[in-house]
């Protein structure tokens, strides 16, 4: 088993602010580093933890054993999340937390087909429930819609070639392995393209994993979710590694932290009433250190945003 480093660790526990007696929900599992922080510093409360990937809930239950009595693990995907909890009679919490990194073990784990290092059928679910896998994806969308994931989710500018060589070439067979998929993207690219730093498929491969896991959807359904369910003085603490993620959530968190201005008197102080519900914990985006990107290389795109709820 691949070890998984917890990014922005430190950081993310400060920003969520633990309180010993406070109900928390950790939305995205994985191998449970930022749990077990959040748990050490429990004693009467609680935390809910959620997760879809069967083999990361199996892990983290040895990770956390010593800790089970502070914690409820839910296997069901985080934008259902709300529902869980009123289903355990749970309507508000102290804190959230989202971690949208793809654990390391899934990459490092030729077998799901996250890697496009690794040669194995084209899947990349993070629930193995669901029927929609990326070799469905590649297989059976048309040029256009690729085209469009490529461009929108991985912001590769060689979009459209790719997805046209694909088409082209499941016209003789099916794609069926991560490393026929690297080919196409190769043989789709120029040689001075090639010849750059870094993998040529890693943003087509992003982008499909993104697409067969409803990832930006996911997100937006939970954090809609998150600040109703926030208690006065709760705070949220979303960790990004893509620049769609950390558009959506900048975005939630600045529409509910302002508030417009009022026609009534353009010279009058704002009122109580006049004030948000929420205010950003940090006002610039936090990034990980010069050290951690160093030491943990797949730190390098994380950003760290935090809300609170003052009212």
């Amino acid at each position: 088993m691949s070890n998984h480093v917890s990014v922005l660790l430190n950081e993310a526990i400060d920003a969520l602010n633990v309180k010993e007696d406070g109900i928390y929900v950790d939305l995205t599992l994985g191998r449970g580093g930022h749990s077990k922080e959040i748990l050490k510093r429990l004693t009467t409360g609680h935390l809910y933890a959620f997760d879809k990937d069967d083999e990361a809930i199996e892990e983290s239950k040895k990770n956390l054993e010593e800790f089970s009595k502070k914690i409820t693990i839910i296997r069901d995907d985080f934008r259902n999340f709300r529902q869980n909890l009123e289903n355990l009679g749970v309507k508000k919490v102290d804190g959230i937390l989202l971690d949208l990194g793809v654990s390391s073990p899934q990459f490092d784990e030729g077998n799901r087909g996250f890697s496009y290092r690794e040669n194995s059928r084209l899947d990349m679910r993070m629930d193995t429930r669901q029927k929609l896998t990326a070799f469905d994806v590649v297989n059976t969308y048309s040029v256009g819609e690729l085209t469009r994931i490529f461009r929108e989710y991985g912001e590769d500018k060689y979009s459209y070639q790719i997805a046209r060589k694909i088409v082209e070439k499941r016209q003789q067979k099916p794609v069926e392995t991560t490393l026929e998929l690297v080919e196409i993207i190769k043989a789709s690219k120029p040689q001075k393209e090639l010849a750059k730093k870094g993998h040529p498929a890693k943003q087509i491969f992003q982008a499909l994993r993104i697409e067969v896991n409803d990832e930006l959807g996911a997100l937006k359904d939970a954090l809609k979710d998150a600040l109703e369910v926030l208690n006065i003085g709760g705070r949220i603490a979303v960790i990004t590694f893509h620049s769609l993620e950390d558009r959506i959530t900048k975005v939630m968190f600045q529409n509910v932290s302002k508030v417009e201005g009022t026609r009534k008197n353009v010279f009058a102080l704002p009122t109580k009433e006049d004030e948000p519900d929420f205010k950003l914990v940090n006002n610039k985006v936090i990034l990980p250190s010069v050290k951690e990107q160093e030491t943990n290389p797949r730190s390098k795109s994380a950003k760290l945003r935090a809300i609170e709820r003052v009212k």
